[in-house]
């Protein structure tokens, strides 16, 4: 497939316009768990420097409204209320105007051609306190990835307001389903964060379950049917190769993760009708086993250091979840309430687990810290499974089957504090999605 190359042309700052600050506190969305009423923005347009730039000003500037939009914390102002015409990236800002339609962001941006590659400027302005908020930015890339360059603008506003990390410049690997409910074909996809730009990395020959990216993004580890019997495959996302890791003749290998590092993974094995997590060396295919226990262990997933594995198990009768040393030994429960708990996946930022949970008929999405304590559900439906988390740890894609014969899976998102939950666009049924890390 495509690699999209983004290069940053200018590191240092352009040079911010004059303005005379106000006595008013810094522009900041304070994200807590109750209802937050939307930011109101405006965006005066991405100006064309050429007649050549101008459908791709107009496509960046509806890419940077929809991932703000999106996040369910701005909210942006028709642009039929603006009372001033920007009609240069250099036009000093009238904070008068923009305070009158109650503006409190206002976004400043260019897009030019110059060598070859589309050039974005961009600056940040709070409206009230009168100032540009940071350096202005200068990006560039091909023009085949401006989408990358919107998204990369977006982070930067998202985190410049907000505080958290950027997570919309990242992409998600998922299994593209077609066909009948009892005869689903299923092949491996990646696409945006947003469903743009989808590859299909393998064909529908044989079933695909369960992608998980690698910590920088390159490497795709999924379970494969090809053989007849679950084994575990490792994708390069570039190139689209793959091939089978090594197994124990007569067993069954599934439910794969990358350790932090990318030298190993941590994975089920079957063998003789007992389930336990094992690791392999990449490189050299030595394996470790990790718990003995007679009970079904499986959905490892590590914590961000490494040093920690969570993962499923049913020792106690139920499923329910356990975290252990990453090189084995004693494991401690850390779910107590009612149902099971299955997919356990460890947040990028290390301070909670998500998984699923199923308690009187119904599956739900949940968070809880890594003691188990402050245990949350953000959604509940027919059948929510398979969290994974956005870059920055505050969003959690997962996948919703609809019920019925003619029932279909989706993939969905919900901020951690279970706000804005949606639908994530993909050309057709769609589940097991994992989320890359940030793209560089």
């Amino acid at each position: 497939m495509m690699r999209f190359v983004l290069s940053l042309l200018a590191a240092v700052m352009l040079a911010p316009i004059a303005a005379t600050a106000q006595d008013s506190e810094p522009l900041h969305i304070e994200i807590t768990d109750g209802v937050i009423e939307p930011m109101p923005f405006a965006i005066a347009g991405f100006i064309p420097e050429s007649s050549e730039a101008a459908d791709m000003a107009s496509q960046i500037t509806q890419v940077i409204s929809s991932d703000l939009t999106g996040t369910g914390l701005f909210r942006e102002i028709p642009k039929s209320a603006y009372i001033q015409n920007v009609s240069s990236f250099d036009t000093p800002v009238k904070y008068s105007d923009w305070q009158a339609i109650n503006a409190q962001a206002l976004v400043v941006g260019s897009v030019g051609m110059q060598g070859g590659k589309v050039v974005v400027k961009f600056r940040l302005f709070d409206v009230f306190s009168g100032q540009q908020m940071g350096d202005g930015q200068q990006l560039a890339a091909s023009p085949a990835s401006w989408r990358r360059l919107a998204h990369k603008v977006s982070d930067v506003i998202y985190s410049r307001i907000t505080g958290e990390g950027p997570y919309f410049d990242s992409r998600v690997v998922f299994v593209s389903e077609s066909g009948p409910k009892d005869n689903r074909q299923k092949r491996l996809a990646v696409m945006d964060y947003d469903g743009a730009n989808v590859t299909y990395l393998t064909d529908a020959s044989t079933i695909v379950l369960a992608p998980r990216f690698s910590r920088d993004g390159t490497k795709v580890l999924f379970t494969t049917f090809e053989t007849g019997f679950p084994r575990i495959k490792m994708l390069d996302v570039a190139t689209a190769s793959a091939r089978l890791l090594p197994e124990v003749p007569g067993t069954m290998t599934f439910a794969p993760r990358f350790s932090p590092d990318g030298t190993k993974i941590v994975y089920s094995m079957e063998q003789n009708g007992n389930t336990d997590l094992w690791m392999m060396n990449i490189s050299s295919g030595q394996t470790q086993r990790l718990t003995t226990s007679p009970a079904i262990e499986t959905s490892p997933s590590f914590s961000p250091d490494g040093s920690r594995i969570v993962f499923e198990s049913d020792r106690s009768g139920t499923q329910q979840l356990y975290i252990m040393p990453a090189s084995g030994g004693d494991a401690t429960r850390i779910s107590f309430g009612d149902g099971r708990y299955s997919t356990p996946v460890w947040s990028p930022r290390g301070d909670m687990i998500a998984f699923t949970k199923q308690n009187q008929g119904r599956f739900h999405i949940g968070v809880m810290r890594t003691d188990g304590s402050e245990e949350r559900l953000l959604t509940s439906s027919f059948l929510d499974e398979g969290p994974t988390w956005s870059p920055n740890g505050r969003v959690i894609m997962f996948t919703r089957e609809s019920p019925g014969a003619q029932g279909s899976a989706s993939l969905y998102s919900v901020d951690i504090s279970g706000r804005n939950l949606k639908k994530v666009s993909t050309p057709g049924a769609a589940s097991d999605p994992a989320w890359s890390p940030l793209l560089p």
